[in-house]
C-alpha cells in the first residue's frame, strides 16, 4: 500500500505459488500457437474459423494442465480468455461416442448473463460436433429446461441455485460427471452459494476432474478448494496491480443536481463506441436511462427489476452493437466480455473497493485500450480516497467545460508530536487541483 494513503481499506489476500514442482513457468515473451497446446485438428479448425488467433497467457496455462485431467486452481480476472480455457478442454475430453445423453460436464457461475455468455461459447467451440449444452438459470421457465435436459445434454451451465433446484425435482442427475467447474468463485462465495456449491459437488462422482477459477483467492476459496479438489496445479494470472494499467481512469467532482448534465456532455465530448453507464439503485438506472433515450438513440439498460427475458435481449443488442450505451446497476459488474466497450462512467461511485475494479474491468477487454469516469459529490470524497487505496494509484480529475467542479468536503489527518500538542493540518485542496499528498476526503 502507498504511504500517502492514510486510511486503511482491506486489499484482498493475493494467491501464493506453493507448488513449483507442477507450476507451470511463466510463459515466455513468445507466447505459443493454439497448435503447440495438444489440440485436435477439429479444435484448431474452429478456433481459426471463429477469429481465435493465438491464446492468452490464462489459456497457454491451464489449456495443457486440464487436458492432462488434472484439477486446477487458476487465480485469474475476467477479459484474460478465461472462459475458453476450460471449455476448450471440457470439448476436447469429452465421450462423443457415447451417446446416452448424460450430462459429463457442469460449470457453475454466479450470474445468469454469465451462464448465457460461457454456454454460447461453447456453443461457438463446439462447431461440427455432436456436443449439446444448455444454460439453467432463474427468471426462465424450469419445465422448458427440464424439457431439454430430458432429452440429453453432455454440458450444463447454471446458476447454483437453479442447478440444486433441478436436481431436487429429479430433472438434472450428475452422477456421470467428469468435470466440474467452478467460474467466477469468489463472486459465487460473496452472494452466499457456498451451501449450494457443496451441495452440487458431493452429488458428483469423487474422481471427477475440478476446475476452480477466481479473480481472487481469499481464505473460503482456499477451503473449498483443500476440501474438492485433488492436488490441484495452482496458477496465478492476476496482474501485480489490481486495476489494469491500460485503462486510464479519471473522477469529477460534482454535485447531484448536475451529474445527469455532466453526463450528456461526457458523452458527446467522448463519442465512445460503446459505453456501460452504471448506477448504484434499479430506481436509479431506470431514472438515468429514461432520460438518456430523450438525449440519444441506442439506449438500453439493466437492472434486477426486468424480466430475464427481457435482461437478455438487451444483452444481445448490446453484444451487436445495437446498443451503444448500457445504463445498468452492478448485475453486469462481473462476467460480462463485450470487447468493444471504450467508456466505463461510475454515474454513482460504487461504495464497495472491489465493485469499482470490476466495473472498471468491463472496458481494456483482451488487452485493449479503454477509460473509466467516476462522478463524485462533495460528500463522497471518502468512497473515492478508499478506491483508490484499492487499486494503489490516484485517479486524475477531469473537468468539464460549462459546469464548474464541486468542492470536496475534506477531513485531514492530524498527527501529533512528542509533546501531543498537534501539527498545523496540511493546506486544503484549492478547486480545480490537489496538493502534493492525499489525505482523508469526506466526512
Amino acid at each position: 500500500m502507498s504511504p500517502r494513503h492514510p486510511l486503511h481499506c482491506p486489499a484482498k489476500k493475493k494467491f501464493v505459488l506453493t507448488d513449483t514442482d507442477t507450476t507451470p513457468e511463466t510463459p515466455s515473451p513468445e507466447t505459443p500457437s493454439f497448435d503447440q497446446l495438444g489440440l485436435s485438428p477439429q479444435t484448431l479448425t474452429v478456433l481459426a474459423a471463429i477469429g481465435y488467433e493465438e491464446p492468452t497467457p490464462v489459456q497457454v496455462g491451464v489449456i495443457p494442465v486440464a487436458l492432462e485431467g488434472k484439477d486446477v486452481l487458476g487465480q485469474a480476472r475476467t477479459g484474460t480468455g478465461k472462459t475458453a480455457s476450460f471449455a476448450i478442454p471440457i470439448l476436447e475430453r469429452l465421450d462423443r461416442v457415447d451417446g446416452s445423453g448424460h450430462v459429463q460436464a457442469v460449470i457453475l457461475v454466479p450470474t445468469r448473463e454469465l451462464a448465457v455468455q460461457v454456454q454460447n461459447e461453447f456453443v461457438r467451440l463446439a462447431e461440427g460436433r455432436k456436443t449439446r449444452s444448455v444454460a439453467l438459470y432463474g427468471g426462465h421457465p424450469i419445465r422448458r429446461q427440464m424439457e431439454k435436459l430430458k432429452k440429453g445434454v453432455e454440458i450444463v451451465v447454471g446458476t447454483p441455485g437453479r442447478v440444486l433446484d433441478l436436481i431436487g425435482r429429479q430433472a438434472l442427475d450428475l452422477s456421470h460427471v467428469k468435470v466440474a467447474v467452478l467460474d467466477e468463485a469468489d463472486r459465487m462465495l460473496d452472494i452466499g452459494f457456498r451451501p449450494d456449491i457443496e451441495k452440487i459437488l458431493r452429488r458428483c462422482p469423487q474422481a471427477r476432474q475440478t476446475l476452480l477459477l477466481s479473480a481472487t483467492v481469499p481464505p473460503p476459496i482456499e477451503r473449498l478448494a483443500n476440501r474438492y479438489m485433488q492436488e490441484p496445479v495452482m496458477m496465478n494470472f492476476s496482474a501485480e496491480e489490481v486495476a489494469v494499467e491500460t485503462i486510464v481512469q479519471y473522477y469529477f467532482t460534482i454535485d447531484h443536481s448536475q451529474k445527469f448534465d455532466l453526463l450528456t456532455k461526457l458523452i458527446e465530448r467522448e463519442q465512445p463506441a460503446q459505453a456501460i453507464i452504471f448506477c448504484r439503485t434499479k430506481r436509479g438506472t431506470e431514472r438515468t436511462y429514461q432520460k438518456l433515450t430523450k438525449k440519444h438513440d441506442g439506449v438500453g439498460s439493466i437492472h434486477g427489476d426486468m424480466m430475464q427475458r427481457q435482461r437478455d435481449q438487451v444483452m444481445a443488442r448490446f453484444r451487436e452493437g445495437k446498443v451503444r450505451y448500457l445504463v445498468a446497476t452492478d448485475v453486469v459488474g462481473r462476467g460480462i466480455d463485450v470487447t468493444s466497450i471504450s467508456h466505463i462512467i461510475n454515474f454513482d461511485i460504487p461504495q464497495d473497493c472491489d465493485d469499482y475494479v470490476h466495473r472498471v474491468g468491463r472496458t481494456a477487454r483482451m488487452g485493449r485500450d479503454g477509460v473509466a469516469y467516476t462522478f463524485v459529490t462533495p460528500e463522497e470524497g471518502i468512497e473515492l480516497t478508499r478506491i483508490e487505496v484499492r487499486i494503489d494509484r490516484l485517479l486524475l480529475q477531469d473537468k468539464m467545460d460549462g459546469l464548474e467542479p464541486a468542492s470536496m468536503q475534506v477531513t485531514e489527518v492530524v498527527e501529533k508530536v512528542d509533546d501531543d500538542r498537534p501539527k498545523p493540518p496540511p493546506p486544503l485542496y484549492t478547486r480545480g487541483g490537489r496538493g502534493p499528498k492525499r489525505h482523508r476526503r469526506g466526512v
